[in-house]
């Protein structure tokens, strides 16, 4: 039976990650970044708190992915960066939104800079986390006390937080239109702070990171759907994180597959995984989780910039030395991508030549893991009526 992304993930982490995070004691003084993390597991009985590093000033490089490829900050550095913010837990439900406690981590997460903070936990932290879905983050225990400076809000998010006619749908919009980095947007929607007033609830990180991506992706889509469609083909290219991507933009209306390939990371294992959707968003969640929505959005977010439509086929080989960072891996990796100069190619043969030359795994394993692609090779008149 072949191997499915979760259970090989997890594999890999275990096999892969051996790394001390930050050693701290019961009382820690520091700064947060500003940062939360909400569990999922038990909802709607949660684990909530906030990730502390311990030291003092600005740390919002800790917690900002948006600046990490940009900036050519190495792998090693950025596992430091989230090994070094310790999470409280403190166990809340998800209608808790007035709580004392509650309206400390939404004071968090709506700071416009690193916030001085105090926690007291009921054991020494430990342990740390890592995960395809969300951002590492290192040792965790009770918190058994929290103290936190004021701060100024971003003006934005506070806008936001004080709408609460506004649906929760249309402010992740809003804000992702103003220009607000997605990660302010997601962590303000986890800790409940947007929405109508009777409907606002925590929302765990692993899942608020999925929503904010698939709410702004299918925004986008709305406004893709209504461009002109390429006349080229075209492929954007990038490589970081021990990630190699490659976005293929077909001249045709909006489909979209997403294949990623992890060649021999633990060992000599190649194992390709794909999932798609033709011209509507996927009813069902996708088997490749979160990274299915992030990749999206990417692309999206650059064809509505562009006013143009295409069909997508993005490409991914992630090989030795590749760990799991978080989906913010792949939504920041494609960003990057579409940024990038495009190689412009007539037709799809050119496009397989191309690409045949460029990953590690033959360009066959790729087309028999997915289904758009095993169409390039046909007629384009034929290639959407099929499905």
């Amino acid at each position: 039976m072949p191997i499915g992304k979760g259970e090989y993930l997890r594999t890999l982490t275990a096999a892969t990650v051996h790394m001390k995070s930050v050693p701290v004691g019961t009382d820690l003084a520091g700064s947060s970044p500003p940062s939360v993390f909400i569990g999922s597991s038990n909802y709607p009985n949660l684990y909530a708190g906030p990730m502390i590093a311990p030291v003092h000033g600005d740390t919002s490089v800790m917690d900002r992915p948006e600046e990490w490829i940009p900036g050519n900050i190495p792998q090693e550095e950025i596992i430091r960066y989230r090994l070094s913010l310790v999470r409280g837990l403190h166990q809340v439900k998800a209608t808790d939104i007035d709580s004392r406690f509650v309206g400390k981590l939404q004071e968090i997460a709506l700071s416009d800079n690193s916030i001085e903070s105090e926690a007291t936990f009921s054991t020494a932290p430990a342990g740390f986390s890592f995960s395809e879905e969300h951002t590492p983050y290192g040792p965790s225990a009770p918190i058994k006390s929290l103290e936190i400076e004021e701060q100024k809000w971003n003006h934005d998010l506070e806008k936001v937080y004080y709408d609460t006619d506004l649906r929760a749908a249309d402010a992740v919009v809003d804000l992702h239109k103003g220009g607000i980095p997605f990660s302010h947007i997601q962590k303000a929607f986890s800790v409940g702070v947007m929405g109508n007033k009777r409907g606002r609830h925590l929302v765990p990180t692993r899942w608020s990171i999925t929503a904010c991506d698939t709410i702004i992706g299918n925004n986008l889509l709305k406004e893709v759907k209504k461009c002109s469609a390429l006349d080229t083909w075209k492929v954007h290219e990038f490589s970081s994180l021990n990630n190699r991507y490659a976005v293929i933009l077909m001249p045709t209306p909006w489909q979209y597959e997403w294949t990623e390939a992890f060649v021999r990371v633990l060992g000599s294992e190649e194992v390709v995984f794909s999932d798609h959707e033709l011209h509507k968003p996927k009813t069902k969640y996708s088997h490749l989780g979160g990274c299915y929505y992030s990749c999206k959005m990417a692309v999206l977010e650059a064809l509505a910039e562009q006013q143009k439509q295409a069909g997508a086929i993005i490409l991914r080989e992630a090989t030795s030395g590749y760990v799991p960072l978080g989906v913010f891996n792949v939504r920041e990796n494609v960003r990057n991508a579409m940024m990038q100069k495009p190689r412009e190619f007539e037709d799809e043969k050119q496009v397989k030549d191309y690409l045949s030359g460029t990953f590690t795994l033959p360009l066959k394993r790729f087309e028999e893991a997915g289904v758009l692609f095993r169409t390039l090779g046909k007629k384009r008149q034929t290639t959407l009526g099929e499905f």
